[in-house]
């Protein structure tokens, strides 16, 4: 699942890509991708809708509109966009296109069939259910170590699985809440009640820092608008991370076999030496 850079990236393209221009007429293909509107519903409310600009919030993806509308979409597990020209076929998976003024088409396809739309009055935004209960967004100033101290403190959970609550920790996901233990050496299996303030200060900084090191990596690839994944970290040929996804091959710091573990029915990634508990 794509997590805060990813979709930061795929915000930053989409907005480059579609900003100002007209949607000259939107098709709903897949009535479970947005089961809150019909399909005449989702084509009448935005048909001739301008796009104003493509932003953030967590994990969603925020599509600002005139008329005070915003069309919120999650990508899920394997949601994807695509801007093809006229002649480009759609991809198998197609659930929902935005034919745009110029001829060209913004395409929506998931092959898993997870992704999620949703449109609001852009007024109600941050009160919609999807919105409303996420954390602070990492980069800004109310994730501060008192914030993040807090969080901790008040949860039972194991250190890992409280990483991925969207509520106490937004945009955080399988991929970087492993590597951010690692890079403050904390072992994922910790209650994270029992973790100290100086440690809990040390990965706060990891989340920021391995985020943000995504997030940079992708603002120097290409844009291409048939393949929007193929511009982020996780999305390259040999991503570098150190612990998530290398079971068995050996740390980076210490040698040691990095070590998976199941936490909540998802891969944990650590190694027992350099993340101690």
């Amino acid at each position: 699942m794509p997590e805060l850079p990813e979709v930061e990236s795929i915000s930053r393209s989409l907005d480059a890509l579609v900003r100002g221009r007209r949607i000259a007429a939107a098709e709903l293909l897949r009535q479970r991708l947005a089961p809150d509107v019909t399909f005449d519903g989702f084509a009448a409310t935005l048909r001739d809708r301008t796009i104003n600009f493509v932003h953030r919030r967590g994990k969603h993806i925020l599509f600002d509109l005139t008329g005070d509308t915003t069309l919120i979409v999650h990508l899920r597990m394997s949601g994807r966009f695509s801007l093809l020209p006229a002649e480009r076929e759609n991809p198998k998976f197609t659930h929902a296109q935005f034919h745009l003024d110029g001829g060209d088409r913004l395409v929506f396809d998931d092959q898993r069939h997870f992704g999620l739309m949703k449109i609001v009055p852009t007024a109600q935004l941050f009160e919609s259910k999807e919105l409303a209960k996420l954390a602070p967004e990492p980069f800004s100033d109310e994730f501060s170590t008192g914030y993040f101290c807090g969080v901790l403190k008040a949860s039972k959970k194991p250190l890992k699985e409280l990483l991925l609550d969207q509520t106490r920790v937004c945009g955080v996901g399988n991929i970087y809440a492993s590597e951010a233990m690692f890079a403050a050496g904390i072992h994922p299996g910790i209650r994270a009640e029992v973790v100290s303030k100086p440690r809990a200060a040390r990965l706060r900084e990891a989340v920021i820092a391995v985020l943000r090191e995504a997030v940079d990596f992708a603002a120097t690839l290409p844009v291409d608008p048939e393949n929007l994944e193929g511009s982020y970290f996780s999305g390259s040929d040999d991503p570098k991370w150190y612990v998530y996804d290398r079971e068995n091959e050996p740390c980076r710091n210490c040698n040691s076999p990095i070590i998976r573990i199941k936490q909540a029915g998802r891969s944990t990634y650590f190694c027992r030496i350099c993340q101690r508990r």
